[in-house]
């Protein structure tokens, strides 16, 4: 179980921060570079996800969020998705408004069953 103290738990926290940071200073910090170097990947799935939602109208935290969780599941792939949504749904929770915990469950609930039908 996922505690606050959890070494990946705090790091996923910093990525967030910096995305968050760095979606407002244009210029990402060293930590999050391989991320944001992703974005040109990244983005369109979070479009296609919620699309109802251009990502200029999106509160800056879900799209931090959204982010982060986009290149671990598409890209890194490490994590099962089950503790990724988990993870981020936590971290909305945390950080971001309370319509924040849904929208980021919806998002990523549809970004993984699109994801899984292009597999198959």
């Amino acid at each position: 179980m996922k505690t606050a103290t959890d070494p990946r738990h705090r790091q996923r926290i910093r990525f967030i921060q910096d995305l968050f940071a760095a979606s407002f200073q244009k210029e990402p910090s060293p930590n999050i570079k391989f991320i944001w170097d992703q974005l040109d990947k990244i983005d369109p799935l979070i479009k296609s996800a919620a699309p109802e939602w251009p990502l200029t109208k999106l509160n800056p935290i879900d799209l931090a969020i959204l982010r982060l969780a986009t290149y671990e599941l598409t890209i890194d792939k490490k994590a099962p998705y089950k503790v990724i949504i988990d993870e981020s749904i936590e971290l909305a929770k945390q950080f971001g408004s309370s319509n924040s915990p849904g929208f980021i469950n919806g998002a990523l609930g549809h970004l993984v069953a699109e994801y899984e039908q292009q597999s198959q």
